[in-house]
């Protein structure tokens, strides 16, 4: 694996209140490559979102620097961060986050007409097809079951072909089983196409089946980072 395809380095978030500054991530380090799966878990509140955020370049530090695809993101304006996110990074989120006025097909296709592909159909549908909904193209969210609303938001996070997918509680709103073949599909996509995989959750099991685990308490880095 070898080339770094995303650091941080002593990257901290501290937020101004009435009661005074509040440290919501306390300084750590980290460094993944392509290819590479790291899960960070801990309680509500313990600042894995903001960690994720950060990470991503939905937010930026108080301290410290995330270097994403050779990117410094803090020397960036909002509209190169932008840029950056949508050329090398895919997410998924628990509430799927999909566009209802769109079917399945046209909800992977948007990411990729945005960027001027021409071949965006074909690759939508081959996509859906891969998470197997090649039957469900037409139908819109609402007519879809949880697990294949998150399906459609599997193969719009793909679609893209991302150097780094981020994954904030991705089975958060499934049942166990459903849960499962979800963990299964985002397993076999990421060992598929090499991208680097993060994951937010509050399942153990799906941390373990990360090759490098993160565990946070109220900001602080519990543990070395393992393995």
């Amino acid at each position: 694996m070898g080339e770094s395809i995303l650091t941080a380095q002593n990257l901290s978030k501290v937020v101004h209140s009435a009661e005074g500054e509040l440290t919501i991530l306390h300084p750590l380090s980290l460094a993944l490559n392509k290819g590479d799966s790291l899960a960070i878990v801990g309680a509500s509140g313990s600042g894995k979102s903001t960690l994720l955020g950060l990470l991503a370049g939905l937010d930026l530090p108080s301290e410290g620097e995330v270097i994403l695809a050779g990117r410094a993101l803090s020397t960036l304006d909002e509209d190169q961060r932008a840029r950056v996110r949508a050329e090398h990074v895919g997410f998924v989120f628990q509430s799927f986050q999909l566009l209802d006025s769109l079917n399945a097909l046209e909800n992977v296709m948007l990411p990729l007409e945005l960027d001027g592909r021409k071949d965006a159909r074909a690759h939508a549908r081959h996509l859906l097809e891969r998470v197997g909904l090649g039957q469900r193209l037409s139908h819109s969210p609402r007519q879809l079951s949880g697990g294949e609303q998150q399906r459609v938001a599997i193969a719009r996070a793909f679609a893209a072909n991302p150097d780094v997918l981020f994954a904030d509680e991705p089975t958060g709103n499934l049942d166990s089983h459903t849960g499962e073949r979800i963990t299964d599909l985002l397993f076999e996509l990421n060992k598929e196409r090499g991208t680097t995989l993060v994951l937010v959750t509050h399942d153990e099991r799906l941390a373990h089946r990360c090759r490098r685990l993160i565990r946070l308490e109220a900001g602080h880095l519990v543990g070395p980072l393992e393995p």
